[in-house]
């Protein structure tokens, strides 16, 4: 393949074509910064620095000509803008954060990056950029961004999803293999759905928060997005693993997803890879106010599945209606104490002129935040005032647990739960931006894992109205982040859906 067509390969296959020497880091680096600068109009890049990328792809090429590269090692990447970077802007799409510069990378951006001072050498991804992202990562369609939107490129007229928009777009623009994102409570599944990419959410503790500006610390969780379950497990693995840092780390040491998608299931055959796979259908993910051409593209995903050897099963989620509530009553709570920080004292945006310290408190998160950041601030700070705060927050908190044992009950009968990701594909700009009820609403069937602190998929299944893609949630049990990209390797090797690009006649 000629260096103009490499943006076409993904994570995989240009690691390959690097170890041989097929091409250079430096030479890939350059063809993808062009394709940035040619498809600006996106809006999917807040940062890039042409000079810094070439360096550190110049680094990779040196790395891999003495024999101590890694499978990613030379591979460009972009980071979703609410993980700090020493030598990158870190805004999370707000004003608030307006020519920040952190001392220090974010784990994530360190594992996948050249490593942190003093410790183990990265995994030596090149990183291209900062990625565009809603406000602080509030919201389901990157409109809240200070910068501007992020449009999507399968229609410039439509969202990509959000709050990960960016990342999102970025990977199905084929601007690059692929971008970290974050997901509180469907913002990597809902914009990788949107976007035609493939995204996944680890279970809450696999990836380190260290470094991620906090929206939502109970629920927030760093991911993935790229071409393919096998370049999302690729990637996957050089971001996990234990962090002293990080409280909420789970104490395992990193994890070789690869191998465990790779692995086969026991009494399976070629034909029939997911013989056994039981995949629970819950009835709640398949409502009657579901989109037809949403519903028809997920059955015939699963049919797909079926022959492949996996078995529906039928099951229950009875809380997922619940599961809207309680997001938005735990998230803004949490978002409200996170988000004090911001204050103008220590860094970040401060009001050019105030009479005191509590008017510049006031001016400067008046003129830092956006609408939706404040309408969450509120939401939060109120479910948590006295005299709220048994009534909303904890009861909140009680049905989150209940939410969790229903997940529990259907993983007695089931090895995976699938359904949509969304309720319908990717609407038009502006389109709710006066109803946000209606936005918090399209979030129903990615919320119930994100609560339970669940791995979660969104894979390439097909297209809807419009010829906008359709993505097919998959979601596994604890830790069982290899079983979730088993089923969806398995898929995409009997499918083409994600190597669908924007601008192909769609069926």
């Amino acid at each position: 393949m000629s260096v103009q067509e490499l943006h076409r390969l993904g994570v995989a296959d240009l690691g390959r074509a690097l170890a041989r020497r097929e091409v250079s880091s430096v030479e890939l680096t350059r063809h993808l910064l062009a394709r940035i600068d040619a498809q600006a109009h996106l809006g999917a890049f807040l940062a890039r620095d042409a000079e810094r990328a070439l360096g550190a792809a110049r680094d990779a090429d040196a790395r891999i000509a003495r024999g101590e590269a890694t499978p990613l090692t030379g591979v460009p990447v972009a980071h979703k803008d609410v993980f700090v970077t020493r030598d990158w802007p870190s805004t999370a799409g707000s004003r608030m954060l307006a020519g920040y510069a952190s001392p220090f990378d974010a784990t994530v951006v360190a594992r996948l990056g050249a490593g942190e001072p003093g410790g183990a050498p990265g995994a030596g991804m090149v990183t291209l950029g900062k990625l565009n992202c809603d406000e602080f990562a509030m919201g389901s369609a990157n409109e809240n961004s200070a910068w501007g939107p992020v449009r999507n490129p399968w229609d410039a007229a439509r969202v990509p999803g959000g709050s990960s928009g960016g990342s999102a777009a970025a990977v199905a623009a084929r601007l690059l293999p692929a971008a970290t994102g974050t997901d509180t409570g469907g913002s990597i599944r809902q914009p990788a759905s949107f976007c035609g990419v493939t995204g996944i959410k680890p279970t809450y503790g696999v990836c380190s928060r260290y470094g991620m500006i906090a929206f939502a610390s109970s629920l927030d969780q760093a991911g993935v997005f790229a071409r393919s379950a096998e370049d999302c497990a690729l990637v996957l693995s050089a971001m996990s693993g234990f962090d002293a840092r990080d409280s909420t780390s789970a104490e395992r040491p990193p994890q070789d997803f690869h191998a465990q998608m790779l692995a086969a299931r026991e009494g399976a055959a070629s034909a029939r890879p997911l013989a056994g796979l039981r995949i629970g259908l819950p009835r709640e993910f398949f409502p009657a106010a579901l989109a037809a051409d949403v519903g028809d593209a997920v059955r015939a995903a699963l049919a797909e599945f079926e022959r492949l050897g996996a078995t529906l099963v039928d099951v229950s989620l009875p809380r997922t209606e619940l599961s809207i509530p309680v997001y938005y009553i735990i998230a803004p709570a949490e978002a409200s104490s996170n988000l004090s920080r911001f204050d103008g004292v220590r860094y970040g945006h401060r009001a050019a002129a105030y009479d005191d310290l509590l008017d510049m408190y006031k001016k400067t998160r008046a003129e830092g935040f956006g609408p939706e950041v404040k309408r969450r601030i509120m939401i939060g700070t109120y479910v948590l005032s006295h005299g709220y705060y048994d009534a909303y927050y904890l009861q909140a908190q009680k049905l989150r647990r209940m939410i969790a044992d229903d997940f529990r009950a259907c993983f007695a009968r089931c090895d995976l739960i699938a359904g949509p990701v969304a309720p319908t594909v990717a609407w038009r700009l502006g389109e709710q931006a006066d109803d946000p009820v209606k936005a918090y609403l399209a979030d129903i069937f990615t919320l119930p894992a994100s609560l339970a602190g669940l791995p979660g998929m969104s894979v390439p299944a097909g297209f809807g109205a419009h010829g906008l893609p359709v993505g097919l949630q998959l979601v596994g049990n604890h830790f069982a982040e290899g079983a979730l990209l088993h089923a969806a390797h398995a898929f995409q090797q009997a499918t083409d859906f994600h190597r669908r690009e924007p601008g192909e006649r769609q069926a």
